[in-house]
């Protein structure tokens, strides 16, 4: 996904004095937030860093930019991914994603041809928490701001049907999304299909495993094919997970009781050794209940709802 040309690098020379004055306009912005982002809000209790954001009008973004709309964005782009990897390491209690949006409105305001911004802020968004804050409308506010600036792009409207498809679960609404981006120019043969399937089979993990395939092989981007990636990897787990639950009951039917541990499962023979997840982490039972999680630093948490098949 490349950034299109832009007045920065097409402009004659640029007159010291015009850099001069950027650097210092944009210094004192970002100053100022920083000191902002510093105080705590009054009603928290002490020690509570608050999220502030001084600037949250694109409009003024854009004059302190001094017409280097770009290289702003660039800036605040760089800041709305320091801020959510940052809040992504924060204890739960700590975990305030609030600026997330306005940093992206910001960000696609100054740039409205940034479509990374647009399309991996989405995912940032839509994420549900602990691992982002669960905003899906924002998601999708942000994707459909981006088809604003750029009608045609076909991405975008993909972008949208994925979110429908894996964090709403609203079939019918992707498959429109899919069907929308399939008709756009350069959109790949394989978008329409994909609609016609999500209505047939929406919300089954067979159909997931389609989608995010056909993601991973033909993404034009390479973050959108980790995410192909990390999603599959889901997938396995959850499959993963379905075989191990209904090996539990097995047992508990033929024992009386639910195993202890994995131990338990290896000596009846059901079990070679302790199971894993995709990435090497090994899976948690719960004696009590049967169930089976993901290890709480396996970096595929968190797991759709393990009642819901998508």
């Amino acid at each position: 996904m490349t950034r299109p040309a832009t007045a920065l690098t097409d402009a004659p020379a640029t007159p010291p004095a015009l850099w001069v004055a950027l650097a210092i306009s944009l210094a004192v912005v970002m100053a100022l937030e920083a000191q902002m982002q510093q105080r705590p809000p009054l009603g928290l209790p002490a020690g509570t860093t608050g999220n502030l954001l001084y600037v949250r009008s694109p409009e003024f973004a854009k004059r302190a930019a001094l017409s280097f709309d770009a290289l702003a964005a660039d800036i605040y782009w760089i800041r709305t991914v320091q801020h959510y990897g940052r809040t992504k390491l924060q204890p739960g209690e700590l975990k305030r994603y609030d600026l997330l949006y306005p940093l992206l409105d910001l960000t696609t305001s100054l740039d409205p041809s940034f479509d990374l911004a647009y399309r991996f802020g989405a995912v940032f968004l839509a994420e549900p928490y602990p691992a982002g804050p669960g905003r899906i409308d924002l998601a999708i506010a942000l994707l459909e701001k981006g088809l604003r600036a750029q009608p045609r792009n076909w991405q975008m409207a993909q972008d949208i049907g994925f979110v429908h498809y894996w964090w709403r679960h609203d079939y019918t609404a992707a498959a429109d999304w899919f069907t929308r981006a399939g008709e756009m120019p350069g959109a790949p043969n394989w978008l329409k299909p994909l609609a016609a399937v999500t209505l047939a089979q929406g919300g089954n993990r067979a159909s997931s495993r389609m989608l995010w395939t056909q993601i991973m092989q033909n993404a034009d981007a390479a973050w959108l094919r980790d995410q192909g990636r990390f999603r599959l990897g889901q997938l396995d787990a959850m499959d993963e997970i379905t075989l191990l639950e209904r090996a539990i009951e097995a047992y508990r039917v033929r024992f009386g009781a639910r195993p202890g541990s994995w131990d338990d499962l290896i000596r009846a023979g059901v079990l070679r050794a302790a199971p894993v997840d995709p990435t090497e982490h090994m899976l948690h039972l719960d004696p009590a209940s049967g169930r089976v999680t993901l290890a709480p630093d396996s970096p595929l948490n968190p797991l759709p709802d393990p009642d819901d098949p998508a």
